[in-house]
């Protein structure tokens, strides 16, 4: 951006109050797509409308795309119907494939139709994938030649339009099927009349269309190319994915991670209507409502310990909430690990014992500080040694949650960055307060 965001914000809340669609437009006009698009998803929809319709109508477009679904839905609401003919004049499958979730049917119908006859092949091939796959995201533009192509064939290609990230010719037999890769910059030293197959990178990955758009981005990463190539189950050439596009689906996948950890949606609007934000968030609100009963429930049980010592229920929440951050702790770092495809079944025992460890070292070392702490606190030895073997026993059991429950949320293929959280603070709320107040009930009483 030309200018920090805040200023932005700032310079189009007050073009919009004075009505003045030229400054709107001033301000816009030096930034990219991806700075418009960020900027009106910043703006509270009353300046956000005025914004976007001062927009150029061949921008418009290329800033829905950029957008989150849910205020990109406000500004397609607010677009009139006959300018959509204009907007979707030159729009490609990738963009369709992109918004074709927040578009209603009459107006994806009406991009299709404005696609050309390959652009359309390009659609209908990437809408066979589900959008968790990488064949649903993938760029057709390429260098592609024969397999029996000459080096003077590649540099006849170079000279036409390279496509970004395009540092590498791919080479297809004649069936369509992807066979060798070649880097570009090989070719300026190679004589005119070399095969290309002479020059073929032997380390170069090949991503199914069907594989997992997480796994095949972080591949890309860390391949080394700007760009490798995709193909279906028969080994058919359908296209490549790049440095760029891998690098925004893991970013995506981690804000999605992040959200859903809050039990949110990340196309979440900043300005979406008050009813919609508290029907998605109403649910998540439910459950922990549900979770918290049952932790309150197993406390009851010992309702008759609180009322004989009242120091317990003043100590309880440092139990809970010491159990629930060691726990917190180990669920984000497995999260993170099944995310990245780190965490299998061959390394589970070895991690797991080194998260106990880990627990039982912190669970030693605070147990006894807090111990200490409650028995000068409430002159009560006793007492110091029942908080003392709760957080012990809170802590290692809150390691033993954070790496078995992620495992078994992925196996039963559920989020575990969407649900993880909720639970594990259930487990250690309940293990926390049973082990406490029992032991209270134990050597106090």
């Amino acid at each position: 951006m030309s200018e920090p965001l805040p200023d932005l914000i700032e310079e189009l809340v007050s073009d919009t109050q004075n009505d003045d669609p030229a400054a709107v437009l001033t301000t816009l006009a030096n930034e990219d797509n991806v700075s418009i698009a960020t900027l009106l998803e910043a703006l509270p929809v009353e300046h956000r409308i005025p914004a976007w319709e001062s927009l150029p109508q061949e921008r418009k477009l290329d800033v829905l795309v950029e957008m989150r679904s849910d205020p990109r839905e406000i500004l397609i609401d607010a677009t009139p119907d006959e300018e959509w003919t204009l907007m979707l004049a030159d729009i490609e499958a990738e963009h369709l494939l992109e918004l074709m979730d927040s578009l209603p049917n009459r107006l994806t119908a009406l991009a299709f139709e404005a696609l050309n006859t390959q652009q359309q092949r390009f659609f209908k091939e990437a809408t066979q994938f589900n959008d968790n796959e990488i064949g649903h995201w993938i760029s057709h533009e390429q260098l592609v030649l024969p397999i029996s192509a000459k080096v003077k064939d590649g540099l006849r290609l170079m000279r036409h339009d390279i496509p970004t990230h395009g540092d590498t010719l791919f080479l297809l037999n004649g069936s369509g099927q992807f066979s060798a890769a070649v880097k570009l910059n090989q070719l300026f030293a190679a004589p005119p009349e070399m095969p290309l197959v002479e020059l073929l990178v032997d380390n170069m990955p090949v991503l199914k269309g069907s594989d997992d758009i997480m796994q095949a981005s972080l591949q890309v990463q860390r391949s080394g190319f700007a760009a490798v190539p995709v193909v279906d189950e028969n080994n058919k050439l359908l296209g490549r994915l790049d440095i760029t596009a891998a690098s925004e689906l893991v970013n995506e996948n981690y804000e999605r991670q992040v959200m859903a950890s809050a039990g949110m949606d990340e196309d979440e609007d900043l300005f979406s209507p008050v009813a919609k934000s508290a029907r998605n968030r109403a649910l998540w609100l439910g459950i922990n409502l549900v979770t918290a009963f049952l932790a309150s429930w197993f406390i009851g049980l010992f309702e008759g310990t609180l009322q004989q010592v009242v120091a317990l229920a003043v100590l309880m929440p440092v139990v809970a909430s010491m159990g629930g951050i060691a726990g917190s702790q180990t669920l984000t770092l497995i999260v993170r690990g099944l995310a990245l495809g780190q965490v299998t079944k061959a390394n589970f025992r070895a991690l797991m014992a080194k998260e106990l460890k880990v627990g039982g070292v912190n669970g030693v070392v605070w147990a006894l500080i807090i111990g200490v702490i409650a028995a000068f606190w409430f002159s009560d030895g006793a007492l110091g040694l029942v908080i003392c073997l709760a957080i012990l026993i809170n802590i290692v059991c809150a390691a033993l949650a954070g790496v078995f429950l992620p495992m078994l949320l992925d196996k039963l293929n559920i989020d575990p960055a969407l649900s993880g959280s909720v639970i594990l603070t259930t487990v250690t709320d309940i293990v926390g307060f049973v082990a406490f107040l029992g032991l209270g009930t134990v050597f106090l009483l």
